[in-house]
């Protein structure tokens, strides 16, 4: 008991050294790069504006810096080899909560998990309950017929279970909480799953035992890979998750300790420990800062961690996937919802005898967002300074330029050198290898880059107009999820985003006005704000025919399909054959089943 209570204590010296280094660091180029801006001001000395554009320079460079550090890190760090466990022990329920979602093609994806159980002998382990909040009756129709399917099943009697709530409350976190209540007694183990959700047998029987194998663990995160991404956006969105996301988590392993997130699905957690330790709160006032907390997964994991139980991430656990978006108005939907859950974190902060990484964490969520508004603030503080400092007609001068250029070079340089140390990574350990070579990932990477570049103006103003709704009470709800790819309509873009196009040329129209020899430096900014419809409609497109592998933006799982992946298709094809016509059965959106990744 000594030695292992050292071995915890030097763990956790080392983990708080890696957390300090890191903080250290990125308050240290942070401060740098506000100093950079007050070591070139206006021609009459440091002013006003100097000062807030020194102190905003040092806030948002702080996130920023610190959002590449574990890429940094995760490109020079060591994978972990992954042991082969023995057959887990304890009873786990897979969890998979559904609310007004296609049935056809989350039960098939349960057959395909359950058959891969069944053939590894663990059936008798593992057990699946549906949680449905489905309100729609077409929903819940199709939920009925899709499960008459699922239930004919090898196996599937006394083990898959279904039950919908009539009333929806507290929604995810809600639905998941009454089945601990009613059910989690007759259970080790819960694995939670979303409803595009969808992983490999032995990927969940290798959670399972080492959940068996460390009764300190209270919950284990996958890092789960996007695929089905028909769009452009889509899947830039699915290549790096695929190929950036495992080495993030990497990096970030080394900070978290025994503090790691939860992000909500693709997890497996002790039920016990959950059950003891999770019950959240339902914050007082109206929504958005009240109600019930949207972000739950973050709370849940604190929760854990301040109840003593080890939260850990594992990158190297392989055979986790779901699904994303494949439009940028679907993106945004979403991320309105995370936005909003995010904010009501600000009354979390000082919550009784949370751990201090885990107020971090919270914290880091929060200016995952505040970010936004700050670097606008930014912008325009930018563009007031350049007003009132040269007299009308004159252009920029390239004294005048250097905290422009310096802050524009450093950004670019924190954004894209990791992702490079990244692939020079791969190019060494193999890795580039199961995404097609190292010249096929340095040009997706490019192309990641560039598309990411050009989005990110827009992103900018979506995230800040929805950090000013939710701070001026605006409540955004929890809108439903589009899945698969459907083309989205010029029309539909314009309308969503001709607020964006406003404020382009309103910024334009101020910089012509009142310093036209700047216009030159904010066009990187204003020209994709200008473009929005066009960008979201054209990203939102898919210009490869179905059948065709991708040479730019391929994934392991394109070029080497998952049997899981493989199984659920075949069975929703079977269904399909099977079932009368005009009863709800669907193809995935926009191809022939099988054609994402033939």
């Amino acid at each position: 008991m000594a030695l292992k209570g050292v071995a915890l204590s030097s763990d956790l010296a080392r983990v708080w050294l890696w957390r300090g280094a890191a903080v250290c660091a990125a308050a240290a180029l942070s401060l740098l790069g506000g100093l950079l801006v007050l070591g070139f001001t206006g021609r009459d000395g440091i002013g006003w504006l100097d000062a807030i554009r020194s102190v905003l320079v040092a806030i948002t460079g702080f996130w920023l810096v610190w959002g590449a550090v574990p890429a940094v890190l995760g490109a020079l760090l060591p994978a972990r080899a992954t042991r082969d466990d023995a057959d887990p022990q304890g009873r786990t329920v897979i969890l998979v909560p559904i609310c007004n979602e296609d049935a056809w093609q989350t039960f098939a994806r349960i057959a395909a998990m359950n058959r891969g159980l069944v053939e590894l002998g663990l059936a008798e382990r593992f057990h699946f309950a549906i949680l449905s909040d489905s309100q729609d009756r077409g929903a819940i129709a199709q939920e009925a017929q899709a499960l008459e399917m699922l239930m004919d099943e090898k196996l599937a009697a006394g083990r898959i279970f279904y039950r919908r709530r009539t009333q929806n409350v507290a929604r995810k976190a809600g639905n998941i909480e009454d089945f601990v209540k009613r059910s989690g007694g007759a259970y080790d183990y819960a694995l939670i799953l979303d409803a595009d959700s969808l992983m490999a047998p032995a990927t969940m029987a290798r959670m399972a035992a080492r959940m068996d194998r460390e009764p300190e663990l209270g919950l284990l995160q996958t890092v789960p890979r996007v695929i089905g991404a028909r769009s452009t956006f889509g899947r830039v969105m699915q290549f790096a998750s695929s190929y950036l996301s495992p080495a993030i988590a990497r990096g970030a392993s080394l900070f978290h300790g025994r503090e790691g997130p939860y992000w909500g699905h693709n997890a497996i957690l002790r039920m016990g420990a959950f059950a003891a330790c999770c019950g959240l709160p339902s914050l007082s006032g109206r929504q958005p800062a009240g109600g019930h907390v949207l972000s739950h997964d973050y709370v849940e994991a604190a929760l854990l961690s301040r109840g003593g139980w080890r939260v850990a991430v594992d990158a190297e656990m392989g055979g986790s996937y779901e699904e994303g978006p494949d439009d940028l108005l679907s993106y945004a939907k979403r991320d309105r919802r995370w936005c909003q859950g995010n904010l009501q974190h600000r009354r979390l902060l000082g919550a009784p005898r949370f751990r201090l990484w885990s107020r971090f964490t919270l914290l880091q969520g929060i200016m995952a967002y505040f970010a936004s508004p700050l670097w606008l603030a930014l912008l325009a503080a930018s563009m007031l300074a350049a007003a009132l400092m040269l007299p009308e007609g004159e252009a920029l001068s390239a004294r005048d330029a250097i905290p422009i250029w310096a802050v524009a070079a450093a950004v670019a340089a924190i954004l894209i050198v990791p992702k490079l140390l990244v692939v020079l990574r791969g190019a060494v350990d193999g890795t580039n290898r199961r995404f097609g070579g190292t010249l096929r990932v340095t040009a997706s990477i490019l192309v990641e880059i560039i598309f990411s570049t050009l989005l990110a103006p827009i992103m900018l103003l979506l995230q800040s107009r929805a950090v000013m709704l939710i701070l001026a009470g605006v409540d955004g709800g929890w809108p439903s999820t589009r899945r698969g790819w459907r083309p989205l309509g010029f029309g539909s873009c314009l309308v969503a985003t001709w607020w964006i196009v406003a404020c382009g040329l309103v910024t334009v129209a101020a910089v012509w006005t009142f310093a036209l020899g700047t216009l030159l430096w904010i066009l990187p900014a204003t020209l994709p704000a200008l473009l929005a419809p066009v960008l979201v409609w054209s990203s939102a497109m898919t210009g490869r025919p179905a059948g065709r592998q991708p040479f730019l933006l391929a994934t392991e799982a394109e070029l080497d399909r998952p049997d899981v992946l493989v199984r659920q298709q075949q069975i929703l094809g079977q269904w399909q054959a099977c079932t009368p016509a005009g009863s709800g059965v669907v193809q995935p959106a926009g191809a022939a089943a099988g054609a994402v990744f033939a």
